[in-house]
């Protein structure tokens, strides 16, 4: 479980990254290097993403929303400086909740 968890995050802090690296770059005027370096960042997701031991491909990008939506809140309030409000948290938190079901329920 803390092998799934960390996996989530890199992948997640890395798409996240790599997409606000190419948003700096194309709407705020950064430098070139920089979207090259968001996308490879995204590049860099997309391997992590795979690295998960679920057996399922759609069941681990499904959770993986969850948790992207998660780290996006986080990510706003730590780097936009944008208090996440309480509603914020709520769908945070339902999500959290629908990943642990589809990743730990019990299956035959």
């Amino acid at each position: 479980m803390v092998y799934a968890v960390v996996l989530f995050a890199i992948a997640g802090l890395a798409e996240i990254g790599g997409g606000y690296l190419i948003w700096l770059w194309l709407r705020e005027g950064k430098p070139f290097y920089w979207g090259v370096f968001g996308g490879i960042a995204l590049a860099l997701y997309g391997v992590v993403a795979t690295l998960q031991t679920f057996p399922t491909f759609g069941r681990v990008y499904a959770a993986y929303g969850g948790v992207f939506i998660v780290l996006s809140v986080l990510w706003g309030w730590g780097i936009d400086k944008k208090t996440p409000d309480l509603y914020d948290w709520l769908g945070a938190g339902i999500c959290i909740v629908g990943v642990t079901v589809m990743l730990f329920a019990p299956r035959q």
